[in-house]
Formats: structure tokens, sequence, C-alpha cells
């Protein structure tokens, strides 16, 4: 898969098993190969192509992310008995009916000789769903022995069991932003959140970020880039304020927020946004939850973990989309196969 931060493309070779009513998870291997540069300044810009040119791009991303694998794949002797693809979002927008995920399963799979599961989202969203938070169910079969499960990568989200359902939701923006302003700079992100650390925190910032109507909404609730670009972004611009004390707001933020979102109990903590010793830091000090932060590799890739989940649900004729975190009329069993036998 690849996240809002653009880091690269995040390839896991996984084994699960089944394991009453949980399962059991193995990563076998796992690295995120970084983008070309070519590739990656399409990423960034594909939502400004016209129709024609995103048609080729999305080809032409599935056949990179295609020949990637396969070559992860030869590295480590391996045969996959299917490839999950999440790809990366250029568009989401369940308010209109839609989210598109660039990165051709076709072209995954013929390069990849490997039958290819993609588009996890958009059965979701035709069932009314917000498409998102697809990872809880991951969380609850392979997680749930924590009360919670907090994911900090370009947003972070979170998710719990209440009454028997899992809930989830986008919690608020985080690396997305963050990595915006350091990138101004140079820096592809805030190391150790050592720029935040010398910073002051704005209080007029801090307000205005958490008065924002998204926080006062209910139910199962998604954030895409568009909503950061229109209402976080332009706030933080106006602030003036020197880079420091805007990572540092903006961590704290993140931190208030996270703690609305939890009462006592264990919180599993992945994602870049873990890394981030400030941040992490000011999460702990406004939530009642203990934060618990795993091994570097289920830190790193519990996101690919999940969508390479998501694509044995599918294969097992099992629901991998909760309508109880996205709002769907139904559960349902997000994706699309690509078969990569030949005739």
């Amino acid at each position: 898969m690849s996240g809002t931060s653009l880091d690269g493309l995040d390839i896991c070779l996984c084994r699960f098993t089944p394991q009453n009513d949980r399962w059991q998870y193995e990563i076998l291997a796992a690295e995120t190969i970084a983008y070309p540069g070519a590739i990656k300044t399409s990423i960034a810009t594909a939502q400004h192509l016209n129709a024609l040119q995103f048609a080729e791009f999305h080809s032409v991303y599935g056949r990179y992310t295609g020949q990637t694998v396969k070559q992860f794949m030869d590295k480590y002797g391996a045969v996959p008995d299917i490839i999950a693809s999440h790809g990366h979002t250029i568009f989401h927008r369940p308010d209109k009916g839609f989210t598109v995920q660039v990165g051709s399963g076709a072209h995954i799979a013929v390069e990849t000789g490997v039958d290819t599961v993609c588009d996890f989202r958009t059965t979701d969203v035709a069932a009314d769903g917000q498409g998102a938070p697809l990872v809880p169910i991951g969380d609850r079969l392979l997680f749930g022995h924590y009360d919670y499960c907090l994911n900090i990568g370009g947003f972070a989200n979170i998710s719990y069991e209440s009454g028997g359902q899992r809930m989830a939701y986008d919690i608020c923006p985080a690396n997305y932003v963050m990595n915006h302003y350091t990138r101004s700079i140079g820096l592809d992100y805030d190391k150790d959140g050592a720029l935040a650390a010398r910073g002051q925190v704005d209080a007029s910032l801090l307000e205005a970020l958490n008065q924002l109507d998204f926080y006062t909404q209910d139910g199962p609730k998604s954030l895409g880039r568009e909503w950061v670009e229109t209402a976080v972004l332009p706030l933080i611009d106006r602030s003036s304020l020197s880079l420091e004390d805007q990572l540092c707001s903006f961590c704290e933020h993140v931190a208030m927020q996270t703690g609305h979102a939890t009462k006592a109990g264990t919180m599993l903590v992945t994602g870049g946004g873990a890394f981030n010793l400030y941040l992490i830091k000011r999460i702990q000090a406004h939530s009642r939850a203990t934060v618990h932060i795993p091994d570097q590799l289920t830190v790193n890739y519990k996101e690919a973990l999940i969508f390479a989940f998501l694509g044995i649900l599918y294969m097992n004729g099992q629901a991998n989309c909760l309508a109880s975190v996205t709002g769907a009329r139904r559960n349902v069993i997000g994706g699309a196969l690509y078969k990569a036998n030949f005739a």
C-alpha cells in the first residue's frame, strides 16, 4: 500500500492462521521502497490530471507496483497465494458516492503472475458508507486484546469495541499536515518531533483548530486530503507563526483530539507518528489510556499487514468492511479480483 505521507510503496509478506474467533499473523518480510522522483511527483499531483492523463497514470502506477512487488518476491523467494493492493488514494468523496485509489490491479496481476485483490473501498461507498476506515476489522481479529488501536499516519484514526460492535473513525489529520510544513525546509518529516519540541503552543491557533466543524460531528466519519487543504492548512498559514510553533501547536491539537477519543485502558499505537517522541509524550499527557508501541515491523507495516488480511477475508467470502465503522447500509465484502491466469 501507499499512504498520504508519500514515503514509498509498503510491501509486506504475511502469513495468516485462523485461531478460534481471531487470527494469528506473522510478518515474514517487509520493506518500504522509496518512490522514484517521477512517480512521487505524479502521485502528488494526480488530482490535477485530466481524465485521459489520469487513466494512463492508473495503468503506469499499477505496472510500477507490479514490477516492484515482483522484485520483492524474487528477493525473498516468495510465491504468495494472493496480492492485496490498497493503491494510493487520489480522490475520496463518499459524500458524492466515489473514492479512487490509483494503481491498476490488472497490471499488478500480470506483472507478478499472482491473483490480485484491490479497490477495497468502493463497494462500501456504494452502500452509502464512508469507505473508511477499513483497518478496524483487522484491529478486531488480529489485535483485539487491546482496548484501543490508534494509527497515526497521514491521518490519526482509532478503533475499539463498544456494545459488541467495532467502532472507529478518523480523529484528525496528523502526519499529512506536519510533513507538509517540514517539506518547506527540505525535510520529509520532523524526526522524533524535535522541531515541534522546540516550539511553543499558540493558544489562538489551537483553539481555531479544535473548533473545526468536523470535531462536532457524530457517527462514522472520515477525512481526506481535500478537507485538510481547504479547512486546516489555511488556518495554520494565516497564523504567521514560526515553523516550530506551527508544529508544536498542531501536535497539541492531535494530542487533545486523541485524548477526547479515549478512556482508560490499553492503546496500541502504530504508524509513522509512533516514532514522533514529542507527539507520543503529548498524547500520553492528554489520554487516560496507557500507550503501547509494538515492535518496529508492526509499527511500520500494520496497515499493509491489515490490507493483506482484507484480501484473505475477501478470498474466503467474509465481510471485510464493517458498517458499524463506515456507516454503510450493511457489512460488505470489499474488493475487486484480477486473475493472473492466462487462458
